[in-house]
């Protein structure tokens, strides 16, 4: 009598789990000195302009000099990472 065969599935080897190399970078680039105090006015800013009730003060200059803070250091080693 004639065997069955079943189809035998082997367990593949777990991957590691892929790491966003610019999420890692802006991490790293927002704890530099530079950027973390433009984080601070930035957070200053917001603290001031969410304890009034009426204001025409809004964060845009804080928040772009911060940003702009991270991105350009994230700029110089983010396409290392590419393959």
């Amino acid at each position: 009598m004639a065997q069955k065969a079943f189809p035998s599935v082997k367990a593949q080897e777990e991957e590691e789990e892929l790491v966003d190399p610019q999420q890692m970078l802006r991490d790293e680039c927002s704890a530099q000195k530079k950027c973390v105090t433009l984080q601070e006015k930035l957070t200053e800013c917001n603290d001031r302009v969410n304890s009034r009730s009426r204001t025409a003060e809004i964060c845009n200059e804080e928040l772009f000099d911060y940003l702009h803070c991270v991105d350009a250091c994230v700029s110089k080693r983010l396409f290392s990472f590419l393959k």
